[in-house]
């Protein structure tokens, strides 16, 4: 279950890779982070779970690849708050967190068009 203080620091997060700040999202993540992404083989992610800091920090990084033209947003995803990235009209990316304390503690990316279709 989410708490208030679950909320700040998905924002948190949420404004880290807005900035495209690596050091800035490696700071909220725990040492024991793990991310796992989805691309469904159509779009290119992490061939399996990553792990540690310095490693999730460049996933999220790497695998958002932000542009001037996405927008991010902090929304409900299966229930808990989450983030999502659209670009060109359409959702590119949904990301769920678990967050422990004041920390991320697993990153859930979702790449894949398929499982994107639903959202707008």
């Amino acid at each position: 279950m989410f708490k208030r203080s679950d909320h700040a620091v998905v924002h948190r997060f949420a404004t880290a890779c807005r900035a495209g700040s690596a050091g800035a999202i490696r700071g909220l993540l725990t040492p024991d982070v793990i991310a796992v992404s989805d691309g469904g083989g159509q779009v290119f992610t992490a061939p399996g779970p990553v792990r540690g800091i310095a490693q999730v920090a460049e996933c999220v990084s790497g695998v958002l690849g932000l542009h001037p033209d996405m927008a991010l947003t902090v929304e409900a995803v299966n229930g808990q708050p989450g983030v999502v990235l659209r670009g060109a009209g359409r959702v590119v990316a949904v990301v769920s967190l678990k967050v422990t304390g004041a920390k991320v503690a697993a990153v859930w990316i979702v790449l894949n068009p398929d499982k994107l279709r639903h959202w707008v």
